[in-house]
């Protein structure tokens, strides 16, 4: 993907650049074609002076000419680089038969996501034509309250919001969330923007009581009133970055699945992304797996490497036992030997050689145990 991105930003910058000499050529040859017209239009033009002129207005037509060969070259060589990283057939690499038996539970995680995103008509007329399909009404309608209250975000209407979060209060603190706190910030500063000090401190007095560990915070908004009339330039100006209203806005979401026992992304966009950041290791491991040992990677129980995903995605811990590079599993949990190194079971009877009470080195640093003495490791 490096070679990807270089490319086209060789072919970004080369098409700025074509922009401004493109116009500023045009613009020459306009006026170089005008003021011919106009010579000659007047009668009696100086025949040598016209044929420079025109010769002027070929050079610049050729300079024009020139330019867009060079710039269609660079598509090309880019397209050229596309095609290269991107071309493995991937009807080759996935499994035909992954979804088998699994319509239901297809079909339910698309319609899901539709409510999900909003999109409930795509949803009811999804559910309408797919088989065996339905959606709990109740997570509609808290889906519906949801955007409803993101469009109020958007159009910077903070009230519903608050609502929802002052009925919601006891969970989100036990949850350790400050959105609530967030949410009355920012309307806190609406009065600021207006240049209503007053009204700023009033809104404080009567809602910041309930946010004592935010005091910091508090203090410095405190401290702010005394810019109220300049805040663009004070100290206190990030109050204004318009990147809260997009922040407060992925918080919302986020706790509002949270406490719904959902994560903020629905499952299928988390499968798909999940997927897509995969699909470049499961190409190469495909294709040793099949070179060297005839078999297909989708018929094994389980990737034989690491998939590098991003750390939004790991929703629980993971053990891969140091010496043999495998996932622990319930039949090959992770042991712990006496010198607090872990490894997995079948790892720790091949050290052992099959004999529980042989002493053995642990394979990262001197200390003797036997197999008997490690105990399993619950993460």
């Amino acid at each position: 993907m490096d070679a990807i991105s270089k490319e086209f930003e060789r072919l970004a910058k080369r098409q700025r650049t074509l922009k401004d000499e493109t116009n500023s050529t045009l613009d020459s040859l306009i006026r170089r074609l005008q003021d011919t017209r106009a010579a000659i239009a007047a009668g009696s033009p100086d025949a040598s002076k016209t044929a420079k002129e025109v010769k002027e207005a070929k050079e610049l037509a050729a300079k024009l000419t020139e330019a867009y060969k060079d710039t269609q070259a660079t598509i090309y060589k880019y397209s050229k680089t596309v095609e290269k990283r991107f071309k493995t057939d991937l009807d080759a690499i996935w499994d035909p038969l992954a979804f088998e038996g699994k319509a239901a539970t297809l079909n339910k995680a698309l319609a899901i996501h539709f409510v999900r995103e909003g999109r409930f008509d795509i949803a009811e007329t999804f559910v309408a034509e797919a088989a065996h399909v339905h959606i709990p009404a109740d997570l509609k309608s808290q889906f519906f309250e949801m955007f409803q209250i993101q469009e109020a975000l958007r159009a910077r209407d903070i009230a519903p919001a608050i609502q929802w979060a002052a009925r919601r209060r006891a969970d989100l603190e036990k949850r350790g969330s400050s959105l609530e706190f967030q949410l009355h910030k920012l309307q806190f500063v609406q009065h600021l923007i207006v240049r209503e000090p007053h009204s700023a401190l009033m809104y404080a007095k009567t809602n910041f009581g309930h946010f004592a560990r935010h005091l910091k915070e508090i203090q410095q908004l405190m401290c702010a009133i005394l810019f109220a009339d300049k805040l663009s330039v004070s100290p206190y100006a990030s109050l204004l970055n318009p990147h809260l209203w997009v922040d407060i806005q992925s918080s919302f979401s986020r706790d509002f699945c949270l406490l719904l026992g959902l994560s903020s992304d629905s499952p299928l966009f988390i499968s798909v992304t999940a997927g897509t950041l995969a699909l470049p290791t499961i190409i190469k491991m495909s294709s040793i797996m099949k070179d060297k040992s005839g078999l297909e990677w989708s018929q094994q129980g389980e990737l034989p490497v690491e998939i590098p995903l991003l750390d939004t995605y790991r929703y629980h811990s993971v053990f891969a036992c140091p010496v043999s590079k495998e996932q622990g599993s319930d039949e090959n949990p992770p042991m712990m030997m006496l010198c607090g190194h872990i490894v997995c079971k079948e790892s720790l009877a091949r050290l052992s050689k099959g004999n529980a009470n042989a002493r053995f080195k642990c394979p990262y640093c001197p200390t003797e145990s036997t197999a008997s003495q490690a105990s399993r490791v619950h993460f």
